[in-house]
């Protein structure tokens, strides 16, 4: 897969079928976009392009409401993007000057004249444009004008539920893993880089990795949860704690001794163990870990 960080760089004799979106989690909903544009691609034999924007375009058109928090960073996001067959991944900046393009000018200048477009693939509920102006109308009669193909793909459904990036947030946002991954298809994960922390952990004989985390990326609510971590790709397991008053997220790994100040770790999400707890002393909260490890380990079937 060939990435490229913004729309000019990007080869224009090349024909493509391309997607637009923000793709947000890259969940079971968007990878049935990606199974309409691998068949249709193969059939006419074309590239697949997959347009992007960063940052997301909530926090460039709201800059004094920054609460909007990503299933997905830039980094995550490409990683999970990989393994879908896409040639070509677009990741332009997002602007307020882009922002004001008409919906005419973007698939006339862009998607036609850039990006030499034969085919585009939307999702059931895009809009795009200034203002979202462009409808999936609008879009059919500009198709006809700059001759191309375009297909709608219908909102894709798990055990009657209309997947969205949304009800994926707000899952997480709970602490619910497990139907955040049911709808994801796959374990939420994070990727942070470890920095040092007030070492409380290992006095008590638990030490942590404390991650430091993109602050547009969405974490579960406050507690522990059962999780592996991935370091130099080898996979370990262990226990992730988010704390109350500042979300500190802090994961301790089994059977791992090894100094990884300023390394990035990826932590994959599989349940939730238990809400946070305040205590009197260490001695209370070194009793409550072991317990937690105890259950952990039991969860992965880890007890000898």
């Amino acid at each position: 897969m060939k990435k490229y960080n913004k729309i000019s760089d990007f080869d224009s004799n090349i024909k493509t079928i391309v997607t637009v979106g923000t793709f947000d989690g890259v969940h079971l909903g968007h990878k049935s976009i990606f199974d309409k544009l691998n068949k249709l691609a193969d059939k006419n034999s074309l590239e697949i392009v997959l347009l992007t924007f960063s940052p997301h375009p909530r926090h460039v058109l709201f800059p004094h409401n920054q609460n909007l928090k990503l299933i997905n960073t830039d980094e995550e996001k490409i990683e999970k993007i990989k393994q879908l067959d896409v040639q070509h991944l677009i990741i332009h900046e997002f602007t307020r000057e882009f922002s004001r393009m008409t919906s005419t000018d973007f698939v006339k200048n862009i998607l036609v004249k850039k990006l030499n477009i034969e085919h585009l693939v939307v999702g059931h509920d895009h809009q795009f444009g200034k203002n979202r102006e462009g409808s999936f109308e609008e879009l059919l009669d500009l198709a006809e004008v700059y001759n191309f193909y375009i297909h709608r793909v219908e909102a894709f459904e798990k055990e009657n539920v209309k997947i969205s990036s949304t009800k994926i947030r707000n899952a997480i946002s709970a602490g619910n893993i497990t139907l955040a991954n049911n709808l994801l298809g796959s374990k939420f994960f994070i990727i942070g880089q470890v920095e040092k922390g007030n070492q409380l952990g290992r006095e008590i004989g638990f030490p942590t990795a404390n991650l430091k985390i993109n602050k547009f990326k969405i974490l579960p609510k406050p507690g522990v949860y059962y999780v592996s971590i991935i370091y130099n790709d080898v996979n370990y397991f262990g226990m992730l704690n988010i704390a109350n008053d500042s979300y500190k997220t802090e994961v301790h790994i089994f059977n791992f001794d090894s100094n990884i100040y300023d390394r990035k770790i990826k932590v994959y999400f599989f349940g939730r163990l238990r809400d946070e707890i305040k205590f009197e002393n260490y001695l209370l909260l070194k009793k409550q870990l072991q317990i937690d490890e105890v259950n952990c380990r039991k969860y992965f079937d880890l007890l000898t």
